[in-house]
């Protein structure tokens, strides 16, 4: 069947491209191999998330008593009941894609797509019948998978990735989390509040280490606090089957020590799936491992665009959609069925979120970066213990850092750590877009109490007119 543009891949980008450019007039299919939401939906960044709200609650209960509330018995969790109800999420999400498809007239193919020529794919389905199908735009989407160093292969029982992660039969007793990215430290946070003994092995010198440093220390304290064991500038060199358990043999700058463990998870990163897509026939460049694109997302042959995890920037979601919408409506811009010529992302202007607990955010530069770059900076950082609505909901964790040029006053970055600052990044990001000043934040009322506050109350220690510290 003949189409305007087809989408192969389900996931944030796919959906979201498709479904803009339904809207936009054009006659549009998906190809999808496994579930419609791809990774993101059901095996990333919902059914974590529900997790992860699971293991709050837990901890909620367990420190009642601080807010004044006594709880009958001892608290337990269900660890089934928990994976169940963490399926079910992602379950109704996918749901969701499929209403979406349907009100957007959008064709939706199963099957393995590989594209064959020019404006030409060709899908598998599950029985091993082939279709063809042709399009004048072919946008991939296939996302990534969870990425395996050779001497960490993943083999889903003792050394798993994250989707053997989000489903184990049982609570292990105990569990070793090579990488401290967003992956690795959300799942630290989970299993060790439901009651698993936690180790975190990092490579680099710190945890979390895309995040400013400061971020870092405080996480690895917190961390620490919790009762969760922290190795930083040490690598597993060996994993080894060790009767119900595993031996890793990491590698330390004091020498090699082995630790024990029920289970290794595996939270090194992704790798994107750009295999047996025909890439290579097609003549389509890549580059260490993901596809090159212009600024509107077309590849170097006319006609086969690429968004998402397959792309050179930030493996995230919330990237991955707006690429898909930029790239579809420069699309139809071209051929004059889209009247605004899509403004290309500017990639120092994307959140960051990760939703450990507590959360960290973070947007722009970094303090180190924005030296780097050769900016004289004014720094401010207003800590959760001395605002009032973080104080009241018993969430006192953590801090908002603020990074300012001192020339001109523009906003270089923020980073957060505390309760629910996933919710309270976009304030920066949308005021580093409209290229907003400190004064005009200070300006600007901020209501009181809230969490949010807080930007403006660090924007304030910057300045050096601080009301609340």
């Amino acid at each position: 069947m003949a189409y305007d543009v087809i989408v192969i891949g389900s996931g944030p980008g796919g959906y979201v491209a498709a479904i803009r450019a339904s809207q936009l007039g054009f006659k549009t299919a998906i190809v999808e191999r496994e579930s419609l939401g791809g990774i993101c939906l059901n095996w990333g960044c919902i059914p974590t998330k529900a997790l992860l709200k699971s293991a709050q609650v837990f901890e909620y209960i367990q420190h009642s008593k601080d807010y004044g509330i006594t709880v009958g018995g001892t608290a337990q969790a269900d660890f089934d009941a928990v994976v169940k109800r963490s399926r079910g999420s992602a379950d109704k999400m996918s749901k969701g894609v499929q209403f979406l498809m349907k009100k957007n007239k959008i064709d939706v193919i199963m099957g393995t797509a590989t594209v064959k020529g020019k404006g030409q794919i060709e899908v598998k389905d599950k029985d091993g019948k082939t279709a063809t199908h042709e399009a004048k735009h072919i946008i991939l989407a296939t996302g990534a998978r969870a990425r395996e160093l050779p001497n960490l292969k993943i083999d889903g029982k003792k050394v798993i990735g994250y989707r053997e992660a989000m489903v184990l039969p049982q609570m292990p007793k105990s569990m070793i989390v090579v990488g401290s990215g967003a992956i690795g430290v959300e799942f630290a946070y989970f299993y060790h509040t439901m009651g698993t003994k936690v180790t975190i092995v990092e490579f680099m010198p710190r945890i979390v280490p895309v995040e400013d440093e400061d971020i870092s220390k405080e996480l690895e304290k917190i961390y620490k606090k919790k009762g969760i064991e922290i190795m930083t500038n040490a690598s597993v060199e060996a994993v080894e089957a060790s009767g119900n358990g595993v031996k890793a043999k990491v590698k330390t700058q004091t020498g090699e020590v082995t630790l024990e463990a029920d289970v290794v998870l595996s939270a090194v990163g992704i790798t994107a799936n750009i295999e047996n897509l025909g890439l290579e026939a097609l003549g389509i460049k890549t580059d260490k491992g993901k596809v090159l694109v212009d600024k509107y997302y077309q590849t170097n042959i006319p006609g086969v665009y690429a968004i998402g995890d397959m792309v050179p920037g930030q493996a995230l979601a919330h990237v991955a959609s707006k690429e898909g919408i930029i790239c579809v409506e420069a699309i139809a811009y071209n051929e004059k069925k889209y009247a605004h010529k899509p403004e290309p992302i500017d990639y120092n202007n994307v959140p960051g979120c990760t939703y450990c607990s507590p959360e960290i955010a973070s947007v722009g530069y970094t303090e180190k970066a924005a030296k780097e770059a050769g900016y004289e900076v004014k720094v401010g950082k207003f800590p959760f213990t001395a605002s009032g609505k973080a104080t009241a909901a018993g969430a006192t964790e953590g801090f908002i850092k603020v990074v300012f040029d001192a020339k001109y006053g523009e906003w270089l970055g923020t980073h957060m750590i505390g309760a629910n600052v996933t919710e309270i990044i976009v304030q920066s990001v949308t005021a580093r877009k409209l290229e907003t000043t400190y004064q005009e934040v200070l300006d600007s009322i901020h209501p009181h109490p809230t969490m949010s506050e807080s930007v403006k109350d660090a924007i304030e220690v910057a300045y050096g007119e601080a009301i609340h510290l």
